[in-house]
């Protein structure tokens, strides 16, 4: 998936050796959707359906779970989410990194722990809180001033922001096939990070236009910052304002 993945957890023996097969479950989960999806490596199985050298009814069980997942995903976005349109063949990157991360928090859940939060490159599924009673709170990065946060959000266990404020004219228009985003960021929070990086990337492509889609879901909002600065959001999603300290 070519990104960083870190866990957060807390509990009141946080050091108790219990959580090191757990935790080594929940690793092995990300090297498993490294191994299957991965574009970086040439030999996983996405690479090798992307290349044409394998059919998919002989990829692994995964991809199919995934591709069900996309699916999904495209017609709950009306299209603006698609993994078959991208240029090299089909890519659900886009899923596959919320997923991954989800699952991975799944395996924690079994510990018993008050609350994990697992970070796949900003983008963050939790459980419980650091505090009993306190869940996790997230900033969101000022796509403007990148030093600083725009907002910061309470978790209800999924958040995801897509953009090009930091990797440039990377997401693509399905419809048109060209790099195009119409929003400076979008935050996606919900229940399910990988449905979440999916509507995100959806509507930092598609903008304003998108926020009724997530508007007709349960358990989903979303906040779109536009390249002037100013929020337009669905109607459950509640932000606080953001400290005034930049963010280190």
């Amino acid at each position: 998936m070519g990104t960083v993945v870190t866990f957060d957890l807390y509990d009141d023996d946080a050091a108790s050796k219990e959580l090191e097969p757990i935790l080594r479950e929940a690793i092995d989960v990300l090297h498993e959707a490294d191994d299957v999806f991965s574009t970086y490596q040439a030999d996983s199985p996405i690479s090798r359906l992307r290349r044409g050298e394998i059919t998919l009814e002989q990829c692994p069980t995964l991809v199919h779970d995934v591709f069900a997942l996309c699916e999904d995903a495209r017609t709950i976005t009306h299209g603006w989410f698609d993994p078959w349109s991208l240029p090299g063949g089909v890519d659900p990157t886009g899923y596959v990194k919320g997923w991954a991360a989800q699952r991975s928090l799944d395996v924690l859940r079994r510990s018993g722990i008050r609350g994990a939060l697992v970070n796949a490159a900003g983008d963050t599924a939790s459980f419980g809180g650091p505090l009993p009673g306190a869940p996790f709170r997230i900033g969101i990065v000022d796509p403007a001033q990148t030093q600083n946060l725009a907002c910061v959000v309470e978790s209800p266990g999924a958040v995801a922001t897509s953009g090009t404020y930091e990797r440039g004219g990377h997401l693509i228009d399905p419809h048109t096939g060209r790099p195009t985003s119409r929003a400076a960021s979008a935050t996606v929070t919900g229940i399910d990070l990988g449905l979440a990086d999916a509507l995100a990337t959806a509507i930092a492509v598609a903008g304003r236009a998108a926020l009724p889609l997530v508007e007709t879901l349960d358990d989903f909002e979303a906040l779109i910052i536009d390249f002037d600065g100013d929020f337009e959001m669905t109607s459950g999603f509640h932000a606080a304002p953001a400290p005034t300290k930049a963010v280190r």
